[in-house]
């Protein structure tokens, strides 16, 4: 039995396998505890080897490429087409090990432990700040039920809060109470995510990629890491536009009969990446006015005829361009200067 493909349906405990020989025949039909897949595999001749991206699959892919095998992770999006009829683990082993050989398959680059734990690092200080925005909207709301109002923002949140540790608002003693708890939360979210930054800032430190992203206008620490860390092999894209397609700040298209219609941003791909790209172009175009660089000059000419927020958009696609060829060159960024 020689396989030369082999799809893996990935799952909590059970694993479909779907291997095919040189012609194509089906040759494996198998079903696997979790504990046995790396011990059948590691028994097989290198082959190329087929997962879903989905939960878990960077470490699977991580341990079977150490047993010799190639492999490749497809979005899932993309192995659908292949399932035949019915879905369960032995339709999608199969649409797996059927996807993986088409000639202009997309795949998902495999992330080293070490940048998957910065990725760690940057979901963690998101999920934080998500609930440390939760804590002020509750503590805004519940001093509402008692006509004090504040402001939207965290600087004018934090001056009610000094105002209750002091017991200056005319607040009930178990309204206080429990908003002094509150309190207490919201401040050990905040030393949490001081030092997740500070683990951030180390991490940049040392990866010289990350230095050269952060040279682009718009693209600060952050970003810069998150893209250093999500984008391992940018030469798995063809363009700086496929990279842009890929985080989803293209529009999307609904082109029949040579006729293009362009529509709303398709949105499609890493909403993480593609938020702080849009964050960080927000930034570059409340400073468009004293940039002199070509950019400046296009994002101006742009602002003439587009509203604000679409010429933001635009700006982060441009800024995606830049970060593929940052990337893929190795160069640091040099900005162009204005005609």
């Amino acid at each position: 039995m020689q396989i030369t493909t082999l799809g893996i349906d990935l799952a909590k405990s059970v694993f479909q396998l779907h291997g095919v020989d040189a012609v194509g025949a089906v040759v494996l039909q198998k079903k696997l505890r979790r504990g046995a897949v790396l011990n059948f595999l590691g028994k097989l001749e290198p082959c190329l080897i087929g997962l879903e991206a989905c939960a878990t699959s960077q470490y699977w892919a991580r341990e079977i490429g150490a047993l010799g095998h190639e492999v490749r992770l497809i979005p899932p999006a993309y192995v659908k087409p292949y399932v035949k009829r019915q879905k369960n683990d032995a339709a999608d082993a199969e649409a797996i090990c059927e996807a993986v050989t088409r000639p202009n398959m997309r795949f998902v680059p495999v992330k080293c432990a070490e940048r998957q734990g910065v990725l760690v690092l940057h979901r963690t200080r998101d999920l934080l700040i998500r609930q440390r925005t939760m804590m002020l909207n509750a503590i805004r709301g519940h001093l509402a039920e008692f006509g004090i109002i504040a402001a939207q923002g965290p600087r004018n949140v934090m001056g009610l809060i000094a105002q209750i540790r002091e017991d200056r608002l005319e607040l009930p003693d178990i309204a206080r109470s429990a908003l002094l708890g509150l309190i207490a939360q919201l401040e050990s979210l905040a030393d949490e995510i001081r030092l997740l930054e500070h683990r951030l800032m180390a991490w940049y430190r040392e990866d010289e990629t990350s230095q050269r992203l952060q040279t682009i206008p718009g693209i600060g620490i952050i970003t810069a890491t998150a893209l250093s860390a999500s984008v391992p092999e940018p030469s798995i894209f063809k363009s700086g536009r496929q990279f842009a397609a890929f985080l989803g700040l293209v529009p999307r298209q609904n082109s029949s009969g040579g006729k293009d219609k362009l529509g709303r941003i398709s949105k499609m791909g890493n909403g993480y990446l593609r938020r702080l790209l849009v964050i960080g172009a927000t930034s570059v175009i409340r400073r468009v006015r004293t940039n002199d660089t070509a950019t400046g000059a296009w994002v101006r000419s742009l602002l003439e005829r587009k509203p604000a927020r679409v010429t933001t958009v635009a700006m982060a696609n441009k800024t995606a361009r830049i970060a593929w060829a940052v990337l893929a060159r190795g160069e640091t960024y040099h900005p162009p200067m204005a005609a």
